[in-house]
């Protein structure tokens, strides 16, 4: 995996890596300057639901630096202060988000949003796809022939994004979207986190030097282990949670069918769930008829209190409540 004529030395690896070495004035300097322009570019782009722009701020932010510098730290068993540095980081992230919120009408929906939806309610694959990212990092540190993939492995692993995705629903009091958000991140992170000690480990980079390629020690096993545990658990219970949304998703289409059978030229297209917010996407020629119909043909068939969103063709979401309120 690592050759030795493309090893980076320990030196080298904790320059780029440990934010209180060397000039540290100017790296920090450098380090919160990127961070707050990637998180008002992701911002931007989350408002304005603009792709491009959020994978701009991805390439950019520097978060994943002082992350990287937690793992080595780990491995090294000796603090660097790069985790104090990732929450103060957090935080500012999250406070740009919500400072952002203020912008958006009283009645914006939310999840109408690609980027705060897609951000919102993630599950196991997001972990899978998080862990090879930080195995990827991981390697493209440690070799020195491998770099250019590091503009890469910033756009697959997702940061600032879901941070600036927390604060955009805290400003707006959506805690539970919010919520999904953090889980995100912090999967990513201790994706981040994992991959780099387990790569950092097998290649030996220790306390002071370089040693021979071997195992872990014992404490990073059960810190590692501990990681895994913290982000599996929830990714796996959103997970479970969605195949039961996939079963109301269909007790859900039939009812909204009946309750447009007497509108003509009326069909339901579609029905999705994102964020345990059932969407129910309709075609009509003219107005939708009160909503209160379907949420009573609803209850009993969803649990109380799920969210409901219909999405009209032309684009229009109309907010139905929550079935049993």
């Amino acid at each position: 995996m690592l050759p030795d004529s493309q090893r980076r030395s320990l030196e080298e690896l904790a320059e780029d890596l440990d934010l209180s070495s060397g000039d540290s004035r100017a790296k920090r300097s450098a380090f919160w300057a990127m961070l707050s322009l990637s998180g008002v570019i992701a911002a931007g782009g989350v408002i304005t639901d603009s792709t491009a722009t959020v994978i701009g701020a991805m390439i950019i932010a520097p978060l994943s630096t002082p992350i990287m510098g937690v793992a080595l730290g780990s491995v090294q068993r000796r603090r660097n202060g790069a985790a104090r540095l990732v929450l103060f980081a957090c935080l500012l992230v999250v406070a740009l988000g919500a400072v952002f919120s203020v912008v958006l009408p009283d009645h914006y929906a939310l999840l109408g949003n690609s980027q705060v939806a897609s951000r919102t309610s993630p599950g196991l694959m997001d972990l899978v796809a998080a862990l090879a990212t930080g195995f990827a990092g991981a390697v493209a540190l440690a070799r020195r022939d491998v770099a250019a993939v590091l503009p890469g492995v910033a756009i697959a692993i997702s940061l600032v994004p879901p941070l600036v995705v927390a604060g955009v629903c805290l400003g707006r009091l959506e805690g539970w979207l919010a919520l999904g958000a953090l889980v995100l991140f912090l999967s990513n992170l201790f994706a981040l986190v994992f991959g780099g000690m387990v790569v950092f480990a097998a290649l030996g980079y220790g306390r002071g030097e370089v040693r021979a390629p071997g195992r872990p020690a014992r404490r990073a096993y059960v810190a590692m282990s501990l990681l895994f545990a913290v982000v599996f658990v929830p990714l796996a219970a959103n997970t479970a949670l969605t195949l039961l949304l996939d079963v109301w998703r269909g007790k859900a289409k039939e009812a909204a069918e009946q309750w447009l059978a007497d509108v003509p030229g009326a069909s339901v297209t579609v029905v999705d769930t994102t964020s345990r917010t059932m969407r129910i996407h309709v075609r009509l020629p003219g107005e939708l008829p009160p909503v209160g119909g379907l949420l009573d043909r609803l209850a009993g068939q969803l649990p109380d209190g799920v969210p409901v969103l219909v999405e009209v063709e032309r684009g229009r979401l109309v907010d139905a409540g929550r079935v049993g309120g």
